[in-house]
């Protein structure tokens, strides 16, 4: 797996006569991880969402390993992302779970098996593959979620507050476990976050959305 470059120029979003984008411009580099920063409904998730092909903004684009994405399908844009709340599915297991973004891709079934089974160990959790996720602990279903959007080789992972809701001790193991994977793949990610501690702590660079837009 290997990063792209992601650029946005002039994205402008608004919903119900709401300016909650103004001309926000930002550059991740390949392999770079950007934190970005900025209080509650400032309109950090929306760009996120942007990024990744979920919301058309109104105006501006979004660039992808140098290629025009802002009207390209999500599944056409090699993005990942990992939501607040996770997102897992509650009537499957855990390993349906990881395999589910390979299954959708038609990855035989398998080859699709073995990696969400080695990913599972990768974030020790090994063994877990039967288990619903709904028995799983705050800090486990995170795990499964990160676990889900990178097994699938993005070249682009977005993080929308991940690790928020757990307790400290656990919040400060995620984040080590979170920066070695995303070393370690050498993914382009951009971390959306309040916490400037764990912005700091995962960000090769950090930024304000209120100095992106105009």
């Amino acid at each position: 797996m290997s990063g792209a470059e992601v650029t946005v120029t002039g994205v402008c979003v608004g919903f119900d006569g709401h300016r909650v984008l103004r001309d926000v411009s930002m550059r991740a580099g390949a392999g770079e991880v950007v934190g970005l920063l900025g209080a509650s409904g400032s309109g950090k998730s929306t760009l996120l969402r942007v990024v990744a092909g979920l919301l058309t903004p109104d105006s501006g684009r979004v660039d992808i390993g140098g290629t025009d994405v802002t009207r390209l399908p999500t599944h056409r844009r090699g993005v990942g992302m990992v939501f607040q709340d996770n997102q897992l599915f509650p009537h499957r297991t855990t390993l349906e779970n990881v395999e589910f973004g390979l299954k959708i891709a038609g990855v035989d079934r398998s080859e699709r098996r073995a990696r969400a089974e080695a990913w599972l160990e990768r974030i020790g959790l090994g063994g877990f593959g039967p288990r619903l996720v709904t028995e799983l602990s705050g800090g486990e279903a995170t795990r499964v979620a990160l676990a889900r959007t990178l097994v699938v080789e993005p070249t682009v992972v977005l993080l929308d507050e991940p690790l928020t809701g757990l307790d400290r001790e656990l919040h400060d193991q995620l984040v080590r476990e979170l920066a070695g994977l995303l070393r370690d793949t050498s993914s382009t990610a951009i971390l959306v976050t309040h916490d400037v501690d764990e912005a700091s702590a995962l960000a090769d660079r950090t930024l304000l959305l209120s100095d992106l837009q105009s």
